[in-house]
């Protein structure tokens, strides 16, 4: 039976009444009171979350801007200490490695924020190319805590704890400082859950602290199922499901984060993507029939053939819709085209629509 690693929280969880489940490797909780109650916190007011599972690579030395370019799709030359990044890995066969986000922490400083999942598959493809490369890195994933702190009012909860000015901080942008007189941590404009909010960095001997007196200033407890279901309703992808090894960027709908500008890992593949376009994409689509589906379950077309595989699926708290992502023929990825859900061998109605599912105002 396989040990799961823990966070510097998980005693904490348990102790809450958390329900645990394993994922990526670790103990993680999937839901404290309710997904519902969970998900609506983070929409209208805040909710904290940990994802202390994540991992964190240092990348620093004269080459490592020219790694990074090389390594990533995006061009990382655009960026400036303070701002952060979002990119993928391509792999030598045009798809994912994984997806990321690259923090700029100075000259020739960088900080690369991996999925818990892949933290050893992406060390280990990287490290091929450090030798290329004038360039250190370290894997502090083990060093480092993780909360998230998402939700319109996660600035003004969180300000009274930081001489950080939050409301100086735009989107994808972040700050060094100390929080609650632990010095070190980094407070980032950024999230998965598209509500707003921080994502905070910490020593592992701050976590504590810092979760407890985050609750006790009103931030709702959440969990990984509505961390689920809040990125479901923003359209993005979560690596394993709608995106992985298989899956290129362009095709994924992350051409936005593919820069031919520069070279790097599998350009010209992708390249020749771009030219003769992709035979199927990413699309959102919303059950017009009652139901619910499902990863896995099979797209198909009105004569029952199967055309397409749902990514991600889940109902919508926000929207009362059952709501979904999956990969279908160019042909049928425009919005308002009509497809079908296979669930339980029942062919269900949907429509293809714009992401994100959840426009903001």
């Amino acid at each position: 039976m396989e040990t799961l690693k823990t966070t510097a929280l998980t005693d904490i969880h348990r102790s809450m009444g958390a329900k645990m489940v394993p994922f990526a490797g670790y103990e993680m909780p999937v839901q404290y009171a309710g997904l519902l109650h969970e998900h609506h916190a983070v929409r209208n007011a805040v909710g904290l979350f940990d994802v202390s599972h994540m991992g964190e690579f240092t990348v620093e030395g004269p080459g490592a801007l020219d790694f990074l370019q090389y390594v990533t799709s995006n061009d990382v030359s655009k960026l400036v200490p303070g701002k952060v990044q979002y990119s993928c890995l391509p792999n030598s066969d045009g798809g994912i490695v994984d997806d990321l986000l690259v923090y700029c922490r100075g000259e020739q400083k960088y900080l690369l924020v991996v999925n818990a999942s892949n933290i050893d598959k992406d060390w280990a493809w990287l490290q091929q190319w450090v030798p290329q490369f004038d360039v250190r890195m370290e894997n502090q994933s083990e060093q480092w805590s993780l909360l998230a702190l998402q939700g319109p009012h996660a600035a003004a909860l969180l300000q009274p704890f930081t001489s950080t000015d939050l409301g100086g901080l735009a989107y994808y942008s972040f700050a060094e400082g100390e929080l609650m007189g632990f010095p070190g941590a980094i407070l980032s404009a950024t999230g998965y859950t598209g509500a707003g909010g921080f994502e905070l960095y910490l020593p592992n001997d701050a976590a504590e602290t810092v979760w407890k007196t985050l609750l006790d200033a009103g931030a709702v407890p959440a969990g990984l199922g509505a961390r689920d279901t809040l990125r479901l309703e923003m359209g993005y992808c979560l690596y394993g499901n709608d995106i992985d090894d298989t899956t290129n960027a362009l095709e994924a709908g992350l051409g936005w984060i593919t820069k031919f500008s520069k070279d790097f890992i599998q350009k010209p593949h992708l390249e020749n993507v771009k030219a003769n376009g992709v035979e199927r994409k990413l699309v959102g689509f919303v059950l017009t029939d009652r139901g619910v589906a499902r990863h896995g379950y099979p797209i198909v077309d009105e004569s029952g053939t199967a055309v397409g595989v749902v990514t991600s699926g889940s109902p919508s708290p926000t929207l009362g819709q059952s709501i979904g992502l999956g990969y279908v023929p160019v042909s049928s990825s425009t919005p308002g085209s009509k497809i079908f859900v296979e669930v339980r061998n029942q062919p269900l109605a949907a429509e293809v629509v714009s992401l994100p599912f959840l426009k903001k105002a």
